[in-house]
């Protein structure tokens, strides 16, 4: 599913001809994917591949903006696409109703210029991690329980996920959200968060200290948000990775359904 990335649909942005050139793999196309591809669209990203197996749920419609009520039963990945395209008719959009998993992840990577983590498992989201230092190809980190929010970039030589939690918790130590719940519009702000956290990479406007982050870390109790100073762990087995690592099984992975 693709529309015209060639049209200059946003000429007044800063530095919108570099944006626009852009490619930006979009993992996940539920209650992170769908606002974060609604946000970079708007910032003049100009292609998006939006990569989900799972198929569009009505408990899914009041939070995830893309999808109505004729979708229910249809790919998310393409249901967010045609949202995406009808709201942006000149962006060009790619829909894999597909796992990225083991399999495909390291070539999917090195065909985009950045990743956002909108999916919705613990382990899936170390295992993205640890791809994104493979490739050298950048990651927004993000994730969402209850009212509390958290979003991260993980760039080249900086700090990953596994600098920042060290090891992936055991299975039955987060709750799911289906345990626990998630507010959808919090799901919304993250995920508008993770959009700033790309466009900011993209537009070259991104000032980095090799081997630190920021941490975002938002609470949607008291609309009150901090920043965390994250550094690169000496010896961490994720910066350290020299080759692609096992897919999580689905007894390893800590489901989330944003």
């Amino acid at each position: 599913m693709h529309g015209h990335p060639d049209t200059d649909h946003h000429a007044r942005i800063p530095h919108a001809t570099r944006i626009e050139r852009s490619r930006v793999l979009v993992v996940g196309a539920g209650g992170l994917g769908c606002p974060a591809s609604l946000a970079l669209a708007q910032g003049g990203v100009g292609h998006l591949t939006l990569v989900d197996p799972d198929r569009v749920d009505v408990t899914n419609l009041h939070r995830q903006l893309w999808h109505r009520t004729g979708d229910v039963g249809r790919f998310k990945a393409e249901s967010a696409a045609a949202g995406l395209l009808r709201a942006f008719p000149a962006l060009s959009v790619e829909a894999l109703p597909e796992r990225l998993d083991a399999n495909n992840a390291e070539a999917l990577f090195r065909a985009h210029d950045l990743v956002v983590d909108a999916t919705d498992g613990v382990a899936t989201k170390f295992f993205l991690s640890d791809v994104a230092v493979l490739t050298g190809v950048p990651l927004v980190y993000g994730g969402v329980l209850r009212m509390q929010g958290q979003a991260l970039r993980i760039d080249p030589g900086g700090p990953c996920l596994r600098c920042l939690y060290e090891d992936m918790p055991p299975a039955d130590a987060v709750p799911t959200c289906a345990q626990a719940g998630v507010l959808g519009s919090m799901a919304g702000l993250i995920g508008a968060v993770q959009a700033l956290l790309a466009l900011e990479l993209l537009a070259g406007a991104a000032g980095r200290t090799r081997g630190e982050a920021t941490l975002h870390v938002l609470d949607g109790a008291t609309l009150e948000g901090r920043t965390v100073k994250v550094t690169r762990a000496p010896d961490c087995p994720g910066c350290g990775i020299q080759s692609l690592p096992p897919f999580p099984s689905s007894q390893e992975d800590t489901s989330c359904p944003t």
